[in-house]
């Protein structure tokens, strides 16, 4: 894996992961990497230090713990949005982006369920899928009170 520092042509600065430099090669040419603020898919790679494993300590277990709570609530958010203003299509998912993608249908905001191979199709064609994060673990019943 390899990490990039990225820049839009707005100078939207964001960091991506790839398997390989071939592989950022690849998709930013066939149009698949995009800024994730504007969409804009002319992104260039930024300089960057090179991370070198084992040189400094990660977190301490409690702000390892910490952040990793504010990820879930921050991911949980997110979901919570798309249930309360996106239009569930159901196994629909698939069908509709590509109907919303082509103008057969009216744009709006989509989710549902869709195959491996349904996604992978959908960004072969430049149609824009993101998964959905995944529903909050049950609070144990001592914090329901």
């Amino acid at each position: 894996m390899i990490r990039y520092a990225l820049m839009c042509e707005h100078e939207h600065g964001f960091e991506a992961w790839f398997g390989s430099s071939a592989d950022y090669d690849d998709q930013a040419a066939r149009g698949l990497v995009e800024c994730p603020v504007c969409a804009s898919p002319i992104v260039k790679k930024q300089i960057m230090a090179p991370a070198v494993a084992g040189t400094r300590e990660g977190p301490s277990p409690e702000v390892a713990a910490r952040m990793q709570a504010m990820m879930m609530e921050a991911a949980g958010k997110v979901r919570e949005h798309v249930e309360k203003t996106f239009e569930h299509v159901g196994d629909r998912f698939a069908r509709e982006a590509r109907d919303i993608h082509e103008g057969l249908a009216p744009d709006r905001g989509i989710y549902g369920e869709a195959s491996p191979r349904e996604v992978r199709e959908l960004a072969e064609d430049g149609i824009k899928v993101a998964p959905l994060p995944g529903a909050p673990a049950p609070k144990p019943k001592a914090e329901l009170n």
